[in-house]
């Protein structure tokens, strides 16, 4: 670990204790995380579905590795900011194989990762923190770990009325393995959010929806992190299908240059500093 990354994760950790909400546009590729870091974001997070969609694999513990650390080593290679991984599950049902990935992402820059549990049980991903901790020790890195709680994303894991229990219920054996965030993706009520932060010492991360709460209203209700998650980089994606289909089958040229960022301003984000 270098003094540069241990600043880093230093910086990073203290994001989520305020006093502003930590606001995370997730990147996809080292030029989208240069973009987002020049118009302010304080950190970067990347998007699994993002990464794997930029290079042709479906979301879903499906990205190769080497992939994902290349991709890792190039954004980290072009930012100042710090980088938090969203690692999926691990890439491996296999706590120590998960600890060993991990610790490649580490080794290549990021300070921080994402894991979920998705249908997994729970035991399963709070052994997969014990180890990615022990991973990260080893490397004399105090890593963020974020753990992503499926249960209002996957309405096949609990009945609604359970949903909050459980939630807590995780939270509480996730910070017992070594987890110092919690993601709650797919929740948007008020209350629900109140007593989910309520409920857990851990900062409270959230998913951008439609309905959510403004900004404002989430500080309020005690979150400490907002996340886009896969909302701009599938918002790209089908703006370009709009823009190669008008394209290819009309053959229009003005559309391709509506909204667009100037060559030089791009170019000049990438310049080596």
């Amino acid at each position: 670990m270098t003094a540069t990354q241990a600043t880093a994760a230093s910086t990073f950790r203290a994001l989520h204790q305020g006093p502003e909400l930590l606001i995370l546009p997730n990147a996809w590729d080292a030029g989208s995380a240069r973009l987002f870091e020049s118009v302010g974001a304080r950190a970067i997070a990347t998007t699994s579905a993002g990464v794997a969609w930029s290079q042709g694999f479906p979301d879903g513990d499906a990205l190769p590795m080497d992939r994902l650390v290349a991709t890792v080593q190039a954004i980290v290679d072009l930012i100042r900011v710090p980088l938090t991984v969203d690692a999926e599950g691990g890439y491996s049902d296999d706590p120590a194989t998960v600890g060993e990935n991990v610790a490649r992402l580490l080794s290549a820059g990021a300070v921080g990762v994402n894991l979920e549990d998705g249908a997994s049980p729970p035991e399963l991903l709070a052994a997969k923190i014990e180890r990615v901790k022990q991973a990260a020790a080893r490397l004399g890195l105090d890593v963020f770990i974020n753990t992503r709680t499926d249960v209002f994303l996957n309405s096949k894991l609990v009945p609604p009325e359970r949903r909050l229990e459980e939630t807590l219920s995780r939270a509480a054996r996730y910070q017992q393995a070594g987890a110092d965030g919690l993601f709650v993706p797919g929740v948007t009520d008020a209350a629900d959010i109140q007593a989910i932060t309520r409920g857990t010492p851990l900062p409270v991360n959230v998913l951008a929806r439609p309905n959510l709460p403004a900004t404002a209203e989430l500080q309020r209700l005690g979150v400490r992190r907002l996340s886009a998650g896969t909302a701009i980089a599938a918002s790209l994606w089908g703006r370009a299908e709009a823009l190669a289909k008008s394209f290819l089958h009309e053959g229009h040229s003005a559309e391709l240059f509506t909204g667009a960022a100037s060559y030089p301003t791009l170019n000049g984000l990438m310049t080596r500093r």
